[in-house]
């Protein structure tokens, strides 16, 4: 399987197009992560890799978390757990309903290669349980220590967003500063996600990536 030959992402056009086709090869997909470029397919057939002129990003230190939603995790009875059921999860993510789109980005043959990232110890989830029941989560994907957020999905109130609360306790602890999150949803506004310009977010990267460090494991 050929490896895809990205175009450099400094190079990229306003689209943030960097490549199309190819397929999810772990190493297609660890060399996209270690550029600053993610998979953004449209169906099995139009496949696309971009970096973004705007990349959304998190530093951890300027997360801000609502006083209610603060209230509601304190009185929460949900339980927690990390890379318990990471195919459940990303399955979930790519069922959940999307307002205004025709269908999900998360296709097949996502699933099965980011299953296989897991399985590697690339691609990590946060499960969120009442009692046995799975109702929300979020996965994404560690590369070179740095950790790209992918999808979330709840089935409770709120349940998806105490995931992502958890997931950046667990990165605090580990020595985590910031994380991608590709793109700056409303939610994600309101904690505190901002978009930076391309150049600046290659050249964090560049510059926080450490082949030494494991946020996971």
């Amino acid at each position: 399987m050929a490896t895809i030959e990205f175009l450099d992402p400094y190079s990229a056009g306003d689209d943030g197009l960097v490549a199309v086709g190819g397929q999810f090869t772990h190493d297609n997909l660890l060399k996209a992560y270690s550029m600053g470029v993610f998979p953004w397919p449209t169906d099995e057939d139009s496949i696309y890799w971009v970096s973004p002129i705007e990349r959304g990003v998190m530093f951890l230190e300027d997360l801000h978390i609502p006083r209610s939603l603060r209230k509601d995790r304190e009185r929460s009875s949900f339980t927690f757990t990390i890379d318990q059921d990471f195919p459940s999860v990303i399955a979930a993510c790519a069922a959940a309903a999307r307002p205004g789109q025709p269908g999900t980005w998360i296709i097949n043959s996502m699933i099965a290669a980011y299953c296989n990232l897991h399985q590697m110890g690339y691609a990590h989830s946060v499960e969120v349980w009442d009692g046995d029941e799975l109702v929300g989560g979020l996965y994404g994907v560690e590369v070179q220590g740095i950790y790209a957020g992918e999808s979330m999905f709840h089935r409770r109130s709120n349940a998806s967003k105490f995931a992502l609360l958890h997931m950046l306790d667990h990165l605090r602890e580990r020595g985590a500063q910031w994380i991608d999150i590709q793109m700056v949803t409303p939610h994600m506004a309101i904690l505190g996600g901002k978009a930076i310009p391309r150049h600046e977010f290659l050249e964090l990267l560049a510059a926080t990536q450490s082949p030494e460090r494991r946020l996971f494991g």
